[in-house]
């Protein structure tokens, strides 16, 4: 219900102030700070939507925190206000913004403070860990990074190798930020040759195959029960080391047999071989996610049958085509389509139960 037909009952003036805000604006901007916390930082907001220069807006942000999204577009291909912001941007929304401060010319070959900054907090174990970063998030900012220019194309830069660098170890660093499930999974990852056409739908420029490859890592690092198969029209088990290099495990998924997609494979392998104790099936693939004799629902359902009556099974097609695989009845099942950074806790949760 909108706040201006609910009518709360406001506890404190401040809240009253905040509520009139919400509804009418900011009638009287006024020249002074408000006294209160929380509309000072109101006051700043407003003040800043109504600078005429850079410097304004620099002051209002180094002395009361506005974040890039207070800060009024016009503003935003300003240098000074790129390094005000920085000072106290959190570390998600720096490794996001590598690209405006490079475009603006921030981060540029030759500015080692700046540089110095930003590789500093990437190398923070602390930092990192503290904001919760996902391996999947660094991977993708670096992945954009070092293309030079946007997803959509707009703006370009210079990429450095020491952010490049920086990014990458990040990347492995982060693995200790994904909290494990505690489940047994069994992760199988399609090794047909769509995998490296396209873009996942969520996560622009990362092919589907080094978007699973990923995640497989950050498993094999987190999980202490994990079974690794690769499948297409066959399947292999394969060994995946969290110490790995992603290009390299790319590289070997590569050199691996590939056909058509048939996504019941793991399943059929788990009953085939007797694996008892599989919590849940995690599939990565493409988009075509059926191609064999009998439907991946009901391999599960056979796995069910004959081992574990609580097993669960996650379709992830990285790049959508519409695909249905899961039984809209069976709460055991989940189709995912695309993939983007909330996607890996999205699944935690459902191995956990919690959804």
């Amino acid at each position: 219900m909108p706040l201006g037909l609910a009518h709360p009952k406001a506890p404190t003036d401040e809240h009253d102030a905040v509520y009139h805000y919400v509804t009418q604006g900011w009638e009287d901007v006024g020249a002074d700070p408000h006294p209160n916390g929380a509309l000072k930082l109101l006051w700043a907001f407003e003040t800043a939507q109504r600078a005429s220069t850079a410097a304004e807006v620099c002051q209002l942000i180094r002395d009361y925190g506005l974040t890039r999204e207070m800060v009024p577009t016009e503003f935003l291909t300003d240098i000074g206000v790129w390094g005000a912001l920085l000072d106290k941007m959190p570390v998600t929304a720096m490794i996001r913004s590598l690209g405006n401060m490079s475009r603006v010319g921030l981060l540029v070959k030759g500015d080692r403070s700046t540089i110095n900054r930003v590789v500093d907090r990437l190398g923070d174990e602390d930092i990192l860990h503290r904001a919760r970063v996902h391996p999947l998030a660094i991977l993708a900012a670096l992945n954009t990074y070092a293309k030079g220019c946007g997803n959509r194309g707009s703006g370009e830069w210079k990429p450095l190798p020491q952010v490049i660098d920086a990014l990458d170890a990040a990347f492995y660093r982060t693995f200790q930020n994904v909290e494990p499930t505690g489940r047994h999974l069994v992760l199988a990852l399609d090794v047909s040759g769509s995998m490296t056409w396209g873009n996942i739908a969520g996560v622009g420029g990362i092919t589907p195959r080094v978007g699973c490859a990923a995640m497989a890592l950050v498993t094999a690092a987190t999980e202490r029960h994990h079974t690794f198969l690769a499948f297409s029209h066959q399947l292999v088990p394969i060994s995946i080391s969290p110490r790995q290099r992603l290009d390299d495990m790319c590289d070997g998924m590569g050199r691996l047999p590939f056909g058509a997609t048939d996504c019941a494979q793991p399943m059929l392998w788990a009953i085939q071989n007797r694996v008892r104790d599989v919590d849940v099936f995690v599939i990565y693939t493409d988009s075509e996610t059926w191609a064999g004799q009998i439907h991946p629902a009901q391999a599960l359902d056979e796995y069910r049958r004959k081992f574990n009556p609580q097993a669960k099974l996650v379709v992830v097609g990285m790049v959508s085509n519409g695909f249905s695989i899961a039984d809209p009845n069976d709460a055991g099942m989940m189709d995912v389509v695309g993939f983007d950074t909330a996607t890996p806790n999205v699944l935690a949760q459902f191995a956990r139960g919690e959804m």
